[in-house]
């Protein structure tokens, strides 16, 4: 007994014949998830605020107007209408802002006609103050073939 005894394996331990998986951890899964989250909160913000765009008294007014104007017939056809996105499921896209309140209104849109002609239409109007009229200062079509109609 001239030194300490040493420990001895019981057994052998077995080898590995593959490396164990990674664990993953909750947290990619949770920014996953809000990331998600967030753009369907976003997507659904931009609809939203578009149909408010449409539905406002401003571009149905627009609507209308251009469905009767002489020139626009001549120059896209007899039925002019809002052109609609495909990821809006139909929707039309509305650039822009409609500040009825603040007294400023500046929207631009697609329009087509039957002839399959397209444009875009560019409005633009403010009031100076609260209780006076609005004073257009842009109401134009740019056709896609150049052609430029002063409204």
């Amino acid at each position: 007994f001239d030194s300490p005894s040493k420990p001895r394996e019981y057994y052998t331990r077995p080898q590995r014949k593959q490396d164990l998986p990674e664990i993953k951890s909750p947290l990619y899964i949770a920014a996953l998830l809000a990331a998600l989250g967030l753009s369907a909160w976003g997507a659904f913000i931009l609809y939203a605020t578009n149909m408010e765009r449409v539905s406002s008294s401003v571009v149905r007014q627009l609507s209308s107007n251009m469905k009767s104007m002489s020139v626009m017939k001549e120059a896209l056809g007899e039925d002019v209408h809002l052109e609609g996105k495909w990821w809006l499921g139909g929707e039309p896209w509305i650039d822009g802002a409609v500040n009825l309140l603040q007294g400023n209104v500046d929207v631009s849109f697609r329009v087509k006609g039957s002839r399959g002609s397209c444009g875009t239409v560019y409005f633009t109007s403010v009031r100076e103050e609260k209780g006076q009229p609005f004073i257009i200062l842009r109401h134009k079509v740019i056709c896609d073939n150049g052609e430029i109609l002063r409204l």
